[in-house]
């Protein structure tokens, strides 16, 4: 190993110390409640350094999980048995082999295929081109559960590459085309991870909370049936709101089509590698979709598919242990699960809940839904990471809202849809968005300027149309 490859691996200390000495005052700044459990009020500090942690990144997210397991266990706040509990969760395995699957379709050249595509079939326009790579992202979001891998190794690289096609590089030139693709692209990829379970990792979390809270349960086909209307219709609207905010001076895009065409004919015809993961990938969704009629269980549905891979060799076993950032969200949403559950047990949400709600008196659901949610959406602009922002709002706020009779499941779709949409706001508001911000493309003001207007669409599309349509199909 260089030097500098060891100097990187180094943790930092001062922020490490940082996280921790804000556990500490959690948890001796915070007024007892007799409602919590002893052992609660530690691992609510655990939790709070985690999450500081998280935050700051004195180490990578999985490490930073693996120490607060070890820090409850040594403090007596758990028994070993329930630090590790967290690993045996179904959940946990089902993202796990849907990221091994996914590592097949960007591996293979069936994600590129798939945007490509789209681009040729729809990208004769700027307008066009901005849907044909959000629907990308939409059809690989059915399945890959890292908004990290579809814009880092797919989406974006494409949206550069498009944008370049016709001169449009960063600065002097950016406004040809690429400016508006990076917003617009960003912005579809924010809703495309609402739209479904699948959407991002930290959409399983949500499902984990809500079900150890209240019992219900997110299914993948629940969610995506009630994603679909709400998400369209944003989509839709929000290609055009970016395209008035930062009109492209190319409107007509011809040699977009014709460059994916000549990619596709690049990559080559489909050979077995590719159809043996285009049949995975139908595979597993449809069991995903139709889980209520059959006794598989969708954790299952999700490591038969990875190993079918294996099994055909798209899939190396030396693909699945090195596949380093599979293992690290396996690590960190173990820990989580673990962490989160732990904390419902001593009572730490329900407390919470009870305390604000006993402010409010009886205020109706209605109001306190729409204020709550608005307190809940823009407090992203003080997080950087969805995982954060449902680890530490989405308990408190749920409960309180059912304490006041909010229909359950109005809720908790809102709740769980707005974390994603959020992440529009800012440049730093989940991984892709330094990854998009990074291009060069798009000012920080105009960045922040398009994320707020998106973010109005987006809440009325998605506060409006979507409990209409929840109504509609029942989930409230």
């Amino acid at each position: 190993m260089s030097k500098s490859a060891g100097a990187a691996a180094r943790p930092d200390l001062k922020r490490l110390g940082a996280a921790v000495l804000f556990g500490f005052a959690v948890y001796w700044l915070l007024p007892r409640s007799s409602s919590v459990a002893p052992e609660g009020r530690l691992l609510l500090a655990i939790f709070a350094a985690a999450i500081a942690g998280l935050a700051l990144r004195p180490l990578p997210g999985g490490a930073v999980i693996l120490l607060s397991l070890v820090a409850a266990t040594l403090s007596g706040a758990l028994e070993i048995e329930q630090a590790v509990s967290g690993y045996g969760a179904p959940a946990v395995w089902l993202v796990a082999g849907a990221l091994l699957i996914a590592r097949a379709l960007i591996e293979t050249g069936l994600a590129k295929r798939i945007a490509l595509w789209f681009v040729q079939h729809f990208g004769s326009r700027s307008n066009g081109i901005a849907y044909a790579l959000i629907f990308s992202d939409v059809t690989l979001a059915t399945m890959i559960p890292s908004n990290t891998s579809r814009a880092g190794g797919v989406i974006m690289p494409i949206t550069r590459s498009l944008a370049e096609l016709y001169g449009s590089l960063p600065a002097k030139t950016a406004g040809l085309l690429g400016t508006f693709l990076m917003a617009a692209v960003y912005q579809g990829e924010v809703v495309a991870s609402a739209m479904f379970l699948t959407g991002q990792a930290s959409n399983f979390i949500a499902a984990d909370i809500v079900k150890s809270l209240t019992g219900y349960e997110l299914s993948w086909g629940l969610w995506a049936l009630a994603g679909i209307v709400p998400g369209l219709l944003s989509i839709a609207g929000l290609v055009w709101i970016v395209s008035r905010l930062l009109p492209p001076e190319i409107r007509h895009t011809p040699r977009a089509t014709e460059f994916a065409r000549e990619e596709i004919v690049k990559l080559g015809a489909m050979g077995s590698r590719q159809w043996i993961t285009v049949g995975v990938f139908i595979c597993v969704c449809s069991l995903w979709m139709t889980s209520t009629l059959h006794s598989i269980p969708v954790a299952a549905a999700s490591l038969a598919g990875a190993a079918a891979l294996l099994v055909s060799g798209v899939l190396s076993w030396d693909d699945v242990v090195g596949q380093a950032s599979t293992w690290d969200i396996f690590i960190w949403y173990g820990g989580v699960i673990t962490l989160g559950n732990a904390l419902t047990e001593a009572g730490v949400p329900s407390a919470f809940a009870a305390a604000v709600s006993g402010a409010l008196g009886e205020l109706h659901w209605l109001p306190l839904l729409a204020a709550t949610l608005l307190v809940y959406f823009y407090a992203h602009y003080g997080l950087a990471s969805i995982t954060m922002h449902m680890l530490t709002m989405l308990p408190p706020f749920l409960l309180l809202l059912l304490a006041h009779d909010a229909p359950l499941g109005l809720a908790v779709f809102l709740f769980a849809c707005l974390a994603n949409l959020s992440a529009g706001l800012t440049h730093y508001g989940t991984v892709p968005s330094p990854i998009f911000f990074s291009q060069g493309y798009v000012s920080f003001a105009d960045w922040w300027r398009v994320g707020f207007l998106v973010s109005l669409w987006n809440l009325l599309v998605w506060c409006t149309a979507g409990p209409a349509w929840w109504k509609l199909i029942g989930i409230w």
